[in-house]
């Protein structure tokens, strides 16, 4: 018997939260708010039980239109005017405006197959992305990845905020402070989340449409300034460190994605081509990812040859930019007015995957109710983005590039897990033991691998606070080698150590 798969000789798992509510214990505070939660389902579909496996027989067919969901969700959730912000790093690091188009294009391709591979678990095992990763982390280090995927998303739902709020300032000519945007674009997203992946999957399915136009009027009305002419600043080596860490910090954008990936295929029928799944998440999150950030990049461009618009951006930030930058002025505010939902549409999904990811934390987190979970994400992305409200760019650069480093070593642990020591085959995961300690690996090889990764991204990191050893030797500035360190040194780690560890343990 493949010592990785079944084990006849131990226990059934238990749901979450079911020997709790079991248990006679009817008067506190966690059961009254299960039931509560269960009401809430029953009469306005506030999704219950979010973490628990979907079964195949529990699940319907979907029709081709929903199945379009697989892209159009990632492409609402990105294209944004975080997206639209990162393509001016390329400018402020002294790229020209071709280069800078290439390396957005591209490192959004490379960042979008991590989650592209993440979201082929979600319909084959019925099981949201955190709980997947137990298979190959195991159940003690796997909180370890579910603790730092809050932090990824509330930090997500944060950028989004900050951005958004900027727009609505920006609409209001001032008179509407940037804490008080920042509220609003919060509790919107919340409550969406709050009544969970149903109300996610039609909100988004649509509101990509707005953001598609709302580029395409930034090509047209920007694209007349262009600065298309003016090479790079940087030669040689402090071109490449300049290359290097743009490519980390949008390769970072995309990767990021992959601890969520397959909380929203949980209730596509099993049997759905992996294929499909593969392709239309990658590219739904690449593409748009690309076409936001090349619409920055031209905008960032156009400032050589606008030196008022340069000095809008330096003194009063994007938002008032964007307003400046669009004719005529009545339409500028309008197109600032939509532009405050795309702060929405990426909290919408952070809030509600950061929300699952506390249920794993520990057993007792997971008999929390999903909604409770919500309500406090909502309050530490509060606290995240009023905080850091006044270095939109620094806090782009370091929070992306961050995210890119651990999204690269949890995929190489994912990725050999499946395609190495299960053949690339779901028949070898024992499905019934998700939530079942004595069943799971002990995980002590991914743990190992994942902390290597990070010891890899700490020698190539460039960041504002820190520059890694080799990361300083490319260039005056440094140029940013974590994730490829990172892939290398996870890869190397986690082979002969997780052979070991099914040598010893046997599972």
């Amino acid at each position: 018997m493949d010592p990785i798969t079944k084990d006849s000789g131990v226990r059934t798992p238990l749901l979450v939260g079911e020997n709790e509510l079991q248990s006679g214990q009817d008067s506190g505070l966690l059961y009254r708010l299960c039931q509560l939660e269960a009401k809430l389902d029953a009469k306005f579909g506030v999704e219950s039980e979010a973490i628990n496996r979907k079964l195949p027989e529990d699940r319907r067919e979907v029709k081709w239109h929903e199945e379009l969901s697989m892209a159009l969700l990632w492409a609402s959730a990105t294209m944004n005017t975080s997206c639209f912000a990162t393509g001016f790093l390329g400018w402020e690091l002294g790229l020209s405006l071709k280069q800078t188009i290439v390396i957005s294009i591209f490192a959004s391709i490379i960042g979008a197959i991590l989650p592209g591979f993440a979201a082929t678990f979600g319909a084959a095992t019925g099981l949201r992305q955190i709980s997947v990763s137990r298979y190959s982390f195991g159940w003690w280090p796997n909180k370890v990845i579910a603790v730092l995927n809050a932090i990824v998303q509330i930090g997500w739902a944060a950028v989004g905020c900050l951005t958004g709020g900027l727009a609505l300032t920006a609409v209001a000519d001032g008179h509407l402070s940037l804490i008080v945007g920042i509220i609003i674009l919060a509790v919107v997203a919340m409550l969406i989340s709050f009544v969970g992946l149903k109300a996610i999957l039609i909100y988004e399915r649509y509101a990509w449409i707005v953001f598609f136009t709302i580029f395409l009027i930034f090509f047209g009305e920007t694209g007349r300034y262009a600065d298309n002419t003016t090479p790079s600043s940087k030669k040689g080596a402090n071109l490449a460190g300049s290359v290097l860490s743009l490519i980390a910090i949008i390769y970072g954008s995309s990767a990021s994605w992959v601890s969520i990936a397959s909380d929203y295929y949980v209730h596509y029928p099993a049997n759905v081509s992996r294929v499909k799944v593969f392709l239309m998440t990658t590219f739904g999150i690449a593409l748009p990812t690309s076409v936001g950030m090349v619409a920055g990049c031209v905008a960032a461009s156009a400032l050589n040859n606008r030196p008022d618009w340069a000095d809008i951006y330096h003194t009063k930030g994007i938002g008032f930019l964007i307003d400046t930058m669009l004719y005529p002025r009545g339409f500028s505010k309008f197109i600032l007015t939509l532009l405050v939902l795309s702060g929405i549409n990426v909290n919408v999904v952070s809030i509600y995957s950061a929300a699952i990811a506390c249920q794993q934390f520990a057993r007792p987190c997971a008999r929390v109710p999903r909604f409770v979970w919500t309500l406090l994400c909502f309050l530490l992305i509060l606290a995240l983005a009023l905080g850091g409200r006044e270095e939109l760019n620094a806090f782009l650069q370091n929070f992306l590039s961050l995210l890119g480093y651990w999204s690269t070593s949890y995929f190489v642990v994912l990725f050999v897990e499946h395609y190495v020591f299960r053949k690339g085959s779901f028949e070898n995961y024992d499905l019934d033991a998700w939530n079942d300690p004595a069943r799971l690996p002990i995980g002590l090889a991914a743990f190992a691998a994942f902390l290597v990764g990070v010891a890899g991204s700490v020698l190539g990191m460039v960041e504002t606070w820190y520059v890694g050893p080799v990361g300083k030797l490319i260039g005056s500035n440094g140029g940013d080698l974590a994730n490829e360190l990172t892939f290398i040194a996870t890869l190397l780690t986690y082979l002969p150590a997780r052979y070991l560890e099914l040598k010893i343990f046997r599972r």
